[in-house]
């Protein structure tokens, strides 16, 4: 039963780590107030890179360096629609969305199917992978999962929180106007982690047809990009608390696999769409908390804002 248990959070960290990748690399964008809802079609375009890459080179590694150019190449196509020309942000975030899932499909359909030939090997932590029921979950996988959980959030909330260039970039997004006026550079400071962020959501892509479902098909990121973005939401803009909630529905995820493996009395179109009727449930509870603490867990004041000097 103990073996079951940790399978299971094994496959539940595993799902979740992708959901984490994509959620911080939300959750930097809109802390500089960018909202990007291209998520979906980036994380598309950097899964099906990732596997061309690996056939044409089997280097798991680099097919993940891949899908994260990938991602920022659309990061900088974002940011040039939207804080240079300053069009409206969810509309370019829908339209990058659609044109990547469209043009992934078109680019990878010869490869539709097809097993990766090379994927990510595990890497035992000593001591902490011998730890009961968690050890081999956390401290048992690949080297990406520990970037996922561990560094890339510590190193986020160091900069952002705890550095004095992370207050400027946090005001960047609460009062731009204010941060011009002490010198901070607004535009440039959005488009450089707008640019990361997407950076992170196409090595998500990549490393979700490197790992947990080591092929390419068409859709099959399947919302992973939304719940991403609703991960931020349910995570307070905190990169501790959005790498919790991705393990969270991680672990959601799988228990609808092992339900319909497991030929549970429950609808499979049901478990299927768990997930998504959990992140619904989960904005909604996260919406009223908030409005019981708003000053702590606010999102940006200027979230989805364009930045004008000229309005100062």
């Amino acid at each position: 039963m103990s073996d079951q248990l940790t399978n299971l959070l094994m496959a539940a960290v595993l799902a979740g780590s992708i959901l984490s990748l994509a959620a911080l690399g939300e959750l930097i964008s809109e802390l500089v107030g960018v909202i990007n809802l291209g998520v979906e079609g980036i994380m598309s375009l950097g899964a099906v890179m990732a596997i061309i890459v690996v056939f044409a080179i089997p280097s798991p590694w680099l097919g993940l360096g891949v899908a994260l150019l990938t991602g920022m190449v659309c990061g900088i196509i974002f940011v040039v629609a939207t804080v240079i020309i300053r069009a409206n942000q969810i509309l370019i975030g829908l339209a990058m969305t659609m044109l990547g899932v469209g043009l992934a499909s078109f680019i990878g359909h010869d490869y539709a199917g097809m097993p990766a030939p090379a994927t990510f090997h595990s890497v035992h932590v000593p001591i902490l992978y011998h730890i009961p029921f968690i050890g081999p979950a956390f401290f048992g996988q690949d080297m990406v999962i520990y970037f996922a959980y561990f560094l890339i959030p510590l190193a986020i909330w160091i900069v952002f929180f705890k550095t004095r260039h992370g207050l400027n970039i946090r005001a960047v997004g609460e009062a731009p106007a204010a941060a011009d006026s002490v010198g901070v550079r607004v535009k440039a400071v959005r488009c450089c982690y707008v640019i990361a962020g997407s950076g992170l959501a196409g090595m998500a892509g990549g490393y979700l047809t490197l790992s947990l479902v080591p092929s390419w098909s068409e859709g099959m990121i399947a919302g992973r990009g939304w719940i991403a973005v609703a991960l931020v939401i349910l995570g307070h803009h905190r990169p501790f608390l959005s790498v919790l909630a991705s393990l969270f529905f991680g672990l959601v995820t799988v228990l609808s696999f092992v339900g319909q493996a497991k030929g549970w009395p429950i609808s499979s179109f049901f478990l299927d769409m768990l997930p998504y009727l959990l992140t619904v449930f989960l904005v909604i509870v996260s919406r009223v908390f908030r409005r019981k603490n708003r000053h702590d867990y606010a999102p940006p004041a200027a979230l989805g804002q364009p930045f004008m000097r000229e309005m100062r």
